[in-house]
């Protein structure tokens, strides 16, 4: 019950950064590997969750940079992205790590003279990187459970 719970909180660290998502997935798989059954899991699956696990923070390190440097925006407007989805978190939960790291983009690009379409244009794009960046790791973590699953089970 308590893996079930780790993998339910790693979704749930996808809207609240606070929470390491990735992070549960892998006390999930402790748990189960030091405190239940050590010889169940194989070296493959081992290999494919880390292999998953860096594709996971790749997958989401793109998606920001694609999305917020085709846009134009400075380190400021990422610096303020960063700090908005940590007080977006508790701001307005679930939709505080949305609007929080948009107004905030929006603020640090306007404070750097650049136009109000240009910075609206930035904040857009963070927004954009966030989700699409969140809907990535969601489907690397289902991946990632899906082959721990698979693997307990055969």
């Amino acid at each position: 019950m308590i893996i079930i719970a780790c993998f339910i909180l790693s979704f749930v660290g996808l809207v609240y950064p606070i929470i390491p998502s990735v992070f549960m997935i892998w006390i999930g798989v402790a748990i189960f590997h030091f405190g239940i059954n050590s010889n169940e899991l194989s070296w493959i699956s081992f290999t494919m969750l880390l292999l998953l696990t860096i594709l996971l923070f790749v997958a989401d390190y793109l998606a920001n940079l694609h999305f917020v440097d085709k846009a134009g925006g400075s380190k400021w407007g990422m610096r303020a992205a960063t700090i908005g989805l940590i007080v977006g978190s508790f701001i307005i939960p679930p939709f505080g790590v949305i609007i929080i790291p948009f107004v905030l983009v929006l603020l640090a690009e306007m404070i750097q003279k650049k136009p109000f379409i240009e910075s609206f244009k930035v904040a857009f794009a963070t927004l954009i990187a966030f989700l699409s960046g969140t809907f990535a790791k969601a489907i690397i973590q289902l991946i990632m459970i899906v082959v721990f699953v698979l693997d307990v089970i055969f």
